[in-house]
């Protein structure tokens, strides 16, 4: 007589693994999509951010009346906006001119700027939407490394804006400083925070969910019948 065994359960369980990482699979897609929006917004956030020469905005408060022109500071030039609509705008001589916040956030918009087309690059490679890379045991390895890419470009956004914001309230709020030197917070500063708010919230969904998958290289158990890889023997 043979020893008989039951197979089904074990085959039950190769056809519901598959299932499961199609599930995984769509869940992550979907993850991965809203993260490449959310990521591209803040791209738009940065580059609006570098461009743009409203950083700061004139103040009219106290005897400074005078509102018949605008002056708005930038990184790049400073303008100056009649009421009639018409805008002349003239660049920076030297980089000397700009005050320390400014000379770096330079550095930091233009970097920031970068790292997040990196960053993208990268996602696109790695998502399971795409067929860039076969390997599915590279693809989140490098979606983790997209979320890093994106969580820094975040930082590099808000750390500029922030130390620009500071420095125009505490200025505002000197009583040393004439109040028609004094100047507001322009758009910029308020694109900046909201584009760095969303390259975080990118890369902080990219390196929850970008976790290597276990089990590809052995972990996964195995079921074999036992009529198929053990010997047959024969009982009296």
């Amino acid at each position: 007589m043979k020893k008989l065994c039951c197979t089904r359960p074990a085959e039950h369980l190769q056809n519901i693994s598959p299932a499961l990482q199609r599930t995984s699979s769509m869940g992550s897609s979907g993850i991965q999509i809203v993260c490449v929006g959310l990521g591209i917004l803040g791209l738009i956030g940065g580059i609006v951010t570098c461009v743009l020469p409203n950083w700061k905005v004139s103040s009219f408060t106290g005897q400074n009346i005078i509102t018949a022109q605008v002056q708005e500071e930038g990184l790049w030039m400073e303008c100056v906006v009649q009421s009639t609509g018409q805008q002349q705008c003239k660049a920076y001589e030297s980089l000397l001119i700009l005050s320390s916040d400014l000379q770096a956030a330079r550095a930091m918009t233009i970097i920031c700027c970068l790292l997040t087309v990196i960053g993208l690059l990268a996602l696109f490679a790695g998502a399971d939407f795409t067929t860039c890379i076969e390997n599915e045991d590279v693809k989140p390895k490098v979606c983790l490394v997209a979320g890093v890419a994106l969580l820094l470009s975040g930082l590099l956004l808000i750390i500029p804006v922030s130390w620009s914001a500071n420095n125009t309230v505490s200025n505002f709020n000197n009583p040393l400083i004439p109040a028609s030197n004094r100047r507001e917070l322009g758009s910029c500063i308020f694109i900046g925070w909201a584009g760095g708010v969303l390259l975080l919230l990118a890369g902080g969904l990219l390196c929850c969910f970008s976790r290597p998958r276990s089990g590809s290289s052995g972990g996964t158990a195995k079921y074999y019948s036992n009529s198929a890889s053990a010997p047959s023997k024969n009982y009296v």
